[in-house]
């Protein structure tokens, strides 16, 4: 049997080799690096290609397609979205990722991207806390306490310094799973009640639940001055969990209109609806937190420059190390114009 060519190999990044790089690098610190990488991203801002994702909706779910390029590198995911899914012992959010050259067009890494994902979820949510929360905030309560939680947390701390964190999950064994993974994380764990208790002393509120439907995870009532409120559970139309009155009275800050209008919190608003980009907020074009009694929101529902920059990053620190492994994935034929002619020389 004929070896393929290096140029048919492709560098594959699989879910136990990106736990071993996880392990490897520490959670704390890859959390670190991929925000760092995003951050970078951010500040190139108008070098990249923007267009909401493409979403194929069904009665249980939805898949989607999230591609971008800056020019030099050309990026997608692959993502699903199926709420009902651990109810039948599986993961609601399952993801891969592919990074490519444009100048010729090839593939350079492909990868796993569920623990990806929420690696590169949790990152931006705390380079944005970074840039919006009051300073100092040492408490966050999470609202929901599924997969996503305890990276959020580790994020959290890694790059603000929180110390503490409040859980509450309308399901008391997501919040026990939580509580438990975090342990012996380094961050004071309470466990709640209502999510009433849970914001109680808290800097940050983070809401991020599953289910597909528009929810009130916050009523108004609940959230009051000189809070960061980091709302990542909305990703679909028809998925939102904060009253339309706390928008009214927050700063909203948004990754791409265009896709958060559709998909965020915000489509419960007009269409004028006025919000800042944080790409502007990281460039210092347009101010952030601007004193200690303003509210503001960051209206998170994942782009595809944040998974192009999760993509980079993987591909950086994987280079010639044992952390991949290279998949026979583009034919090589000897005359690049007779591929048949390959074809039918392997079958000796």
């Amino acid at each position: 049997m004929t070896q393929p060519s290096d140029k048919a190999l492709v560098p594959f990044v699989s879910v136990d080799n990106m736990m071993r790089l996880v392990h490897h690098v520490g959670i704390e610190q890859i959390l670190r690096e991929i925000a760092d990488y995003i951050e970078e991203d951010f500040k190139r801002w108008e070098l990249f290609d923007k267009t909401p994702r493409v979403a194929s909706h069904s009665d249980v779910g939805v898949i989607e397609l999230m591609p971008t390029s800056d020019g030099e590198a050309y990026g997608f995911k692959y993502v699903n979205g199926h709420p009902k899914n651990t109810k039948e012992g599986l993961q609601t959010v399952t993801a891969f990722g592919l990074l490519a050259d444009v100048y010729t067009g090839y593939p350079v890494l492909l990868s796993e991207m569920t623990l990806l994902t929420a690696l590169r979820t949790a990152a931006t949510s705390a380079m944005v806390a970074k840039h919006l929360a009051p300073k100092g905030s040492k408490t966050m309560a999470m609202i929901g306490n599924g997969a996503q939680s305890e990276f959020q947390t580790l994020a959290m701390k890694a790059i603000i310094g929180l110390e503490n964190v409040r859980l509450y999950d309308i399901d008391p064994a997501a919040t026990e799973k939580c509580a438990r993974n975090l342990s012996k994380m380094g961050v004071n764990v309470t466990k709640c009640a209502t999510p009433e208790e849970a914001i109680q002393g808290a800097q940050i509120l983070t809401t991020c639940t599953a289910d597909k439907k528009s929810a009130t995870i916050l009523s108004d009532n609940m959230v009051g001055a000189g809070v960061h409120i980091n709302a990542i559970g909305g990703d679909c139309p028809g998925k939102t969990e904060l009253a339309a009155g706390i928008l009214e009275r927050a700063d909203v800050f948004v990754e791409f209109p265009e896709q958060t209008r559709i998909e965020g919190e915000i489509q419960q608003m007009a269409d004028d609806f006025p919000v800042t980009e944080m790409w502007e907020v990281i460039l210092g074009q347009k101010p952030g937190r601007r004193d200690d009694k303003q509210i503001t929101l960051f209206d998170g529902v994942g782009f595809a420059t944040e998974d192009f920059s999760a993509l980079r990053y993987i591909r950086d620190r994987v280079t010639g190390s044992d952390f991949c492994e290279e998949l026979d994935m583009l034919a090589d034929p000897d005359d690049p114009r007779d591929l048949f002619g390959m074809v039918q020389r392997s079958k000796a």
